[in-house]
């Protein structure tokens, strides 16, 4: 099992800090980027995907917190999951963890890459995907205390972009900058439902996408001096990103008609391109920068400390566990790196349509995670009704995000792929589960006697 929380140095966060730090650690790509997309696909009525999302991942965290507030291990959800139903359930969510987030994280550096070369254009792609995970080992070798500076730092610049464009908007609502394009405001029932109710079920998941990252607050909700405020963390981080969410992508299709959107550029650069701002494109270049880079910081500090308890709770080689003079145990450390050159070399490689398909994949495989979590409740939490219809409807909104991936052609094939990955990732957990039983049997045995 996950070790308890120790009375360390860095065990002394406070709420609020979890919760800015889960600020920075969710506003990333999904938001400043992916929302076009999803825009594309459902027009206004997105708000909805977003605030069932909020509800859902809510409900997600509420059931991780809690877990937390009673135990703190350091494994987090896997090792809930472990208690929960044994050896074979943490080895299977902390290897579908790594596996999806190393790839994730592939995705997120070659497009740090591709908003850099706005600027510089003529410096090669994987050179800045490179010099990207340097800084971010950097951060995580340098340990949580300026893991958590920084992403609290990250977040105010988040959301001084999002509040900017806020202000901007309302200027440009109320007439006061002048546009060459008029405000195209939504105002028929097609023009706001404009993909129906497939089109809004098959944009969920991006709106899910948008709030991604509650595993690593999990993790690092063992560094609070008081375990017990995580839940209160949780409601405060998600009620303000559902309030910030819901105000910047409802001023953006007030502004413009849905079908002006694409998945190239950022929903707020499309919404202020008629008011003739020369510095909006260059401030969400550098917002898309910071969100990337902040949420890759948080996963690959995500990956290391469930490589770590994998590895000290025998699920991966003990070499894994032995830190030595570094935070991060070097073989832990090749092998995210390995990993993540591996993801980042198949995403300058692969077809551009293999590699999003491979990347939708790994962010469905997070949210089977999440499906992990509620259900460990039922084991190790003590539930009134209430909860278990609260962890059921959670349950049941994740599913209508997944299944919703099978109505759209460019998010089909991404499920299909993360069967796949699931079914490769339970084979292995047989295999490994019959080696455990066998070994069983051989400490149980009585020694033969002469």
């Amino acid at each position: 099992m996950g070790k308890s929380k120790s009375g360390t140095q860095e065990n002394n966060l406070k709420w609020w800090q979890l919760s800015l730090f889960g600020v920075g650690c969710t506003i990333g790509t999904g938001f400043f980027l992916g929302s076009s997309l999803a825009i594309k696909m459902t027009g206004p009525s997105l708000l909805i995907a977003y605030m069932m999302a909020a509800v859902g991942t809510y409900i997600v965290f509420d059931a991780l917190s809690r877990m937390t507030a009673q135990e703190p291990l350091d494994g987090g959800f896997r090792s809930y999951a472990k208690k929960a139903y044994g050896r074979w359930a943490g080895f299977s969510s902390g290897w579908v963890y790594w596996v999806s987030e190393v790839l994730i994280m592939g995705s997120q550096m070659t497009a740090l890459a591709i908003f850099s070369r706005f600027w510089f254009p003529k410096v090669p792609l994987w050179l800045f995907a490179a010099g990207y995970a340097v800084l971010g080992l950097v951060v995580v070798l340098i340990g949580v205390g300026l893991l958590n500076k920084l992403e609290n730092i990250l977040a105010v610049i988040k959301i001084s972009a999002i509040l900017m464009f806020v202000i901007l908007a309302l200027l440009a609502l109320f007439g006061i900058i002048d546009g060459d394009r008029p405000i195209a405001y939504p105002n028929r029932m097609k023009e706001i439902f404009p993909g129906g109710v497939i089109g809004l079920w098959s944009a969920a998941i991006f709106a899910y996408y948008a709030f991604g990252g509650i595993e690593i607050l999990g993790l690092m909700a063992t560094k609070l001096r008081d375990p017990k405020e995580a839940p209160k963390a949780g409601r405060v981080m998600l009620f303000s990103l559902m309030i910030i969410y819901a105000l910047a992508i409802g001023l953006a299709v007030t502004m413009v008609s849905w079908h002006k959107f694409n998945a190239k550029e950022s929903p707020f650069v499309i919404a202020l391109d008629a008011y003739n701002l020369s510095f909006v494109p260059h401030i969400f270049n550098g917002a898309l920068i910071i969100a990337g880079f902040s949420t890759m910081v948080a996963s690959l500090y995500g990956v290391t400390s469930v490589l770590v308890t994998l590895a000290e709770e025998g699920d991966a080689p003990v070499s894994f566990s032995k830190k030595g003079k570094l935070k991060v145990p070097l073989p832990t450390l090749i092998l995210t790196m390995l990993g993540i050159a591996a993801s980042v070399i198949s995403a300058l490689l692969m077809p551009n349509r293999i590699y999003e398909y491979i990347t939708t994949a790994a962010g469905l495989m997070l949210l089977y995670n999440w499906m992990f979590i509620l259900a460990s409740t039922r084991k190790l939490l003590k539930l009134s009704t209430s909860d278990k219809i609260k962890y059921v409807i959670g349950a049941v909104l994740i599913l209508i995000a997944v299944s919703g991936t099978l109505f759209h052609h460019t998010s089909r094939p991404g499920l299909f792929i993360s069967l796949a990955f699931i079914a490769v990732i339970g084979g292995i957990t047989l295999i490994m589960q019959a080696k455990w039983k066998k070994k069983r049997k051989r400490v149980l045995s009585p020694w033969p006697t002469a």
